[in-house]
């Protein structure tokens, strides 16, 4: 839901396994944030959370959406998933730890540094995960 301070929101669907198109929608959020006048510093931040988000719903998930608003001071990121979840949150927040399977890294995806980048790039960051349910990761970067 977009708040009424808000300058711009939308959502995209990212489906899981869909390795052809993975990137497009960070591309989009990206794009769109170039053509409503936002930092460059901020987009490339913005850009490497939805991107590393988006990558873990391609890799690990059957679907997920990702969303974004853009506040005067804030931009947040959701991104919900249809996966398996996350067994271990502490273990996945490691640098270089990873869950990959062989095909994933023989593509040069899977290091273990997608969930330590988005809280890296992210002010304030919120990740939660049911087993068998999904994973959920807010994270908002202030203007």
């Amino acid at each position: 839901m977009v708040e009424e301070s808000s300058i711009f929101g939308k959502g995209f669907t990212v489906r899981g396994g869909d390795f052809a198109n993975a990137g497009e929608v960070s591309c989009k959020v990206r794009n769109i944030l170039k053509e409503i006048g936002i930092n460059s510093d901020i987009i490339r931040r913005v850009a490497i959370v939805a991107y590393e988000a988006e990558m873990n719903v391609v890799m690990y998930a059957r679907e997920g959406t990702l969303s974004f608003e853009v506040t005067p001071d804030r931009i947040k990121l959701v991104m919900e998933d249809e996966g398996n979840g996350i067994e271990n949150i502490e273990l996945a927040m490691q640098e270089g730890y990873s869950t990959a399977t062989d095909e994933i890294r023989e593509m040069g995806f899977g290091a273990g540094m997608g969930l330590p980048n988005i809280k890296k790039n992210s002010d304030d960051f919120k990740i939660n995960s049911i087993v068998g349910k999904g994973t959920r990761v807010e994270v908002t970067i202030s203007t």
